[in-house]
């Protein structure tokens, strides 16, 4: 038995959600005879919808959900206000997305804004539960000036302590444990007392799971419920199960009166369909999701925005949060200038290249933005990258802010220290003295009419070209 509270230790930042990207391939193909078009009838509107309720079935959503979204899509769509507008075939992809969010569970998904703060933790064991309670108390504690502390509450598992107690090292939270007691309602009153002895203001119960929803788990979680008193009840449920995780929810709900849920594992190759379903089935919020294995692998639930991915949209509120997180803003606001001065050097390209980097990968970055969801960044993309910043950490400070100095044996030496050929050192160069070039062609005359030219084209109010959707 003990408490103990260690040092921090920070983690990489952010893996797309995979889960979502057939659900959102399957969409696209089925809105593809609307998206654009200029004229909508209720035939090829109807084709179209069918095909939508298709793409949701075959993507694991429950035939309940898909058949009820897409009557209320099609009583949307008809009428003069649709099938006359302008831009007849977005104002459906517009009907389709506001549908998508309601059912993704439009409206507030935040926790009880109060410390101290109790949470419940339930779910099936294998559900990423334990691996959560950690990632929800590192996002609250950097997020909402909490001090957290992590109450053991599982007596069948050592694993599943020793794991917790790992996690609370690392994001240096209060650990409570009682390794010899075997009644959950004990450990809890005591694991409550010990957080209070701290000042800790959130509370976090890691409950046991098992393979299947039982009377014992249901009897046991309720008698902690009862002891404890939490203000939250959280369900972590996982994205592979599919229609399992929609009964999974439907049967903790009804035991504990769960206030969220926690999605996880939508790293996989799910099909999607349990997010879309959960919601419209338990009337259970999702209020969290887990993206994946890194401690910052772990996301607020937005349903807008999750509908706009899902749609190809992208997700550029999440994209400029993940900016301002990550970018210095007085170092950019520097590298602007450096920028317009046409003063860039390797060693700025050097320090954009980190900065994105720690916004996650390209796949991630790319697949927040507008109309790029369906572009593939694989893993040659990102060993380019990575090669890049070695060729350029090869190099001394001077000779990344000359590049002009790099000749002959300092080409050689820059590629044996990054373990490439000097043909790629020279490509790099060659690059870079092209934006360079860019550059200065900005800063003179050349650069003021091309943005003359460039603001004539946006039109009156510097409004998009009718060629270019607005978002």
């Amino acid at each position: 038995m003990g408490f103990h509270v260690a040092s921090k230790v920070i983690q990489p930042l952010y893996i797309p959600v995979k889960m979502l990207e057939n659900l959102t391939d399957k969409l696209g193909n089925a809105l593809r005879s609307v998206r654009g078009t200029g004229k909508l009838s209720e035939s090829n509107m109807s084709d179209a919808l069918k095909e939508v309720r298709q793409a949701l079935l075959s993507a694991d959503v429950h035939f309940k959900v898909a058949r009820e979204f897409v009557a209320r899509v099609q009583a949307s769509c008809e009428g003069e206000a649709v099938l006359k507008s302008i831009t007849p075939g977005q104002q459906v992809i517009k009907i389709i997305h506001d549908e998508l969010t309601r059912l993704l569970g439009a409206g507030a998904t935040d926790l009880e804004d109060k410390k101290p703060l109790r949470i419940m933790m339930v779910g099936l064991h294998g559900s990423g539960k334990t691996t959560s309670t950690g990632k929800l108390a590192r996002y609250l504690a950097k997020k909402g000036n909490y001090r957290p502390a992590l109450i053991a509450c599982d007596v069948y598992r050592p694993a599943a302590i020793d794991q917790l107690e790992t996690l609370a090292k690392a994001e240096a939270c209060t650990f409570y444990a009682d390794r010899n007691e075997k009644k959950v309602v004990n450990i809890g009153k005591s694991g409550l007392m010990a957080a209070k002895e701290v000042d800790a203001n959130l509370i976090i119960f890691d409950t046991a799971g098992r393979l299947q929803v039982d009377d014992d788990l249901t009897e046991e979680i309720q008698k902690l419920k009862a002891a404890v008193q939490p203000d939250e009840i959280l369900l972590v449920a996982d994205a592979a199960l599919g229609q399992e995780a929609v009964n999974v929810a439907k049967h903790f709900h009804a035991a504990v009166g769960c206030t969220g849920i926690i999605l996880t594992k939508l790293d996989g190759d799910a099909r999607g369909g349990a997010a879309l379903s959960m919601k419209s089935i338990t009337d259970v919020p999702i209020k969290f999701m887990g993206t994946g294995e890194c401690a910052d692998d772990f996301e607020v639930f937005h349903p807008d925005r999750i509908a706009s991915r899902i749609l190809g949209m992208g997700d550029v509120v999440s994209l400029v949060e993940k900016a301002q997180e990550q970018i210095d803003e007085k170092e950019a606001e520097r590298m602007a200038e450096k920028m317009r001065k046409a003063e860039f050097d390797l060693e700025d390209f050097l320090k954009q290249m980190q900065q994105v980097k720690k916004m996650g990968s390209l796949g991630s970055i790319m697949g927040m933005m507008p109309g790029m969801s369906g572009v593939e960044v694989g893993d040659a993309e990102e060993k380019k990258m990575a090669r890049t910043e070695a060729i350029i950490q090869s190099m001394t400070l001077q000779e990344r802010r000359k590049p002009r100095l790099l000749r002959g044996s300092r080409l050689r030496r820059i590629a044996e220290g990054s373990g490439v050929q000097v043909r790629d050192v020279n490509a790099l160069l060659k690059q870079f003295g092209q934006i360079q070039k860019m550059m200065k062609m900005m800063r003179g005359g050349k650069g003021r009419k091309m943005m003359q030219a460039m603001q004539s084209k946006m039109g009156e109010g510097g409004k998009l070209p009718p060629s270019i959707p607005e978002m």
